[in-house]
């Protein structure tokens, strides 16, 4: 789509291709470095041992990891925009959005979740929480925020002192949500009539910001850097064409991919799959009728929690929602899921690896072909979406993942552990760093962040104070407040970096349950 040299899109964070050291990269496109260097990074690396749903740590499954996760979003993403491309009729409105290169959409999906923490989603949920009522830090946490910190601050395996020295569309197509939790851009997207979709504050806690958003305040000037030259061409909280590419890919492999791997472990169970899809579509019309209090308090009988989602598509994307297309995918996740996949148990047999495999492949295939591009989209949506039957069959997969897996009282049960280890973990290194006596034997990592994140807060408190202040009101512009702040970032930013097993090992290390002194369970 352009010719490389030619590309602003191309330019670094130092300035542009050519301003950054020598470095020992092996591919000439500036995009295929990027895609190399992500790639190369231990970052990447350490996503083998982090959930992706539930943690396959001791017990043999073979389910995804956020590391295969993010190779088949990557693969789905370069499918997407290669086909994009190969539209003779669309090439006029890609490069008046910013362009479309599939080496850049395939380095974004590979990072894009490089900052989950140990546990998946509920790691990013307990470390928030810990993030601003513990440390005080207003930006909190979140996975794809961190995944931006990495790759522009934290990881040092790159060829400039700080990050991965990544070009500016591979840092733009990253930005899934491109606004800090409160403040940028300005107005907030979270203050628009129907916000965008991650935009919108938490029901249960409102003045704390947008639920997603892809960067903290201490990233900002690397984000402004980064959405410059797509200034006029999309809005200022849209996504650039290429992260809405990442972020289609993203929604198409969590749709088919969970549910493949919760088929082989045999907790997706035919019988209440094909009752709840089968209720519904023989009770339809009555089901419609029904109020919505009466369908809550009947939400564990067969078909009402469907009735629910219809509903809330409803409310939440009118501007998408069908009800003939939303019955037509109820029917089509019928016929492949229940009456295919899920008929015959999983064995481990041929015959079952080749029925995975053909659900897989089939409606992988289904989704990206069904991707188109739109040059006014709602504010629900990216330039880059799904055609309407198969949006409604992400929505009902997703549903059926929710579900019949998320929502299982024995995986809260294993959750729930994991929560208090992170807590612990967390307040166990909280103390460490903070102890004076131990100041010389801080793990170097560690000391390392909390000597960065000093220099991020005080100089933040020096030029734009405002954007740190948190839930108290006050400006933490004391050398105390600063401190405070940088040792909590620098704890979660540590944590956040750990597998699910380095956690673990950490805790016991840390708590005396172990009798190892070496163990190469983490490294310090």
């Amino acid at each position: 789509m352009h010719h490389e040299s030619a590309d602003p899109r191309a330019a670094r964070r130092s300035g542009g291709v050519g301003d950054t050291p020598v470095s020992a990269d092996l591919a000439s496109s500036p995009f295929r470095v990027d895609r190399d260097r992500v790639a190369s990074s231990p970052f990447f690396s350490r996503l083998a041992g982090v959930t992706q749903v539930v943690s396959s740590t001791g017990s043999g499954l073979l389910v995804h990891n956020r590391l295969t996760h993010s190779l088949k979003v990557a693969q789905a993403a370069r499918a997407i925009a290669e086909r994009l491309c190969a539209r003779a009729e669309l090439a006029g409105l890609l490069e008046k959005l910013g362009g479309l290169e599939p080496d850049v959409v395939e380095a974004a999906s590979l990072a894009h979740d490089l900052g989950h923490p140990p546990f998946g989603h509920l790691g990013e949920q307990v470390l928030d929480r810990i993030a601003r009522h513990r440390f005080g830090l207003v930006d909190g946490f979140e996975g794809n925020a961190q995944s931006y910190r990495i790759v522009t601050t934290t990881d040092v395996r790159g060829p400039a002192s700080l990050g991965l020295d990544l070009t500016v569309a591979v840092r733009a197509a990253m930005l899934k949500y491109p606004w800090t939790r409160l403040s940028t851009p300005d107005p907030h997207p979270r203050t628009l009539s129907v916000p965008p979709r991650g935009a919108a504050e938490p029901i249960d806690a409102p003045g704390t910001g947008s639920a997603k958003f892809s960067a903290y305040v201490t990233e900002l000037d690397d984000v402004l850097h980064a959405r410059a030259p797509f200034t006029g061409r999309v809005e200022s909280w849209q996504q650039t064409v290429e992260a809405s590419v990442m972020d289609t890919a993203d929604d198409i492999a969590y749709a088919i991919h969970d549910l493949e791997d919760f088929h082989r472990v045999g907790v997706l169970q035919h019988a209440a799959v094909a009752a709840e899809l089968g209720t519904w579509q023989r009770q339809a019309t009555e089901l419609a009728g029904t109020s919505e209090a009466d369908l809550l308090a009947q939400q564990r009988k067969p078909g009402r929690s469907l009735e629910l989602l219809r509903r809330r598509l409803h409310a939440k994307d009118s501007w998408a929602v069908d009800d003939d297309a939303f019955a037509a995918a109820v029917a089509k996740v019928g016929a492949d899921l229940v009456d295919g996949l899920l008929a015959v148990p999983f064995d481990g047999s041929v015959e079952a690896e080749q029925t995975v495999a053909w659900f897989t492949s089939r409606w992988t295939r289904r989704l990206v072909d069904a991707v188109g591009v739109t040059e006014e989209p709602t504010t629900r949506s990216g330039h880059v979406l799904l055609a309407t039957r198969q949006w409604h069959e992400v929505q009902v997969l997703k549903f059926v993942h929710r579900r019949f897996v998320l929502l299982r009282p024995d995986l809260a049960l294993h959750q729930r552990g994991q929560a208090r280890l992170l807590s612990a973990l967390v307040e166990a290194l909280e103390q460490w760093v903070t102890d004076r006596h131990e100041a010389d034997r801080l793990p170097r990592r560690l000391h390392d962040l909390v000597e960065l994140a000093e220099s991020e807060y005080g100089g933040l408190a020096r030029t734009d104070p405002e954007v740190l202040v948190g839930a108290t009101g006050e400006v933490p512009t004391g050398p105390d407040a600063v401190r405070g702040l940088a040792r909590g970032r620098a704890v979660v930013d540590f944590v956040s970096s750990l597998t699910d097993n380095q956690a673990a090992a950490l805790l016991d290390a840390l708590s005396g349950r172990t009798g190892q002194l070496w163990t190469d369970a983490f490294v310090l």
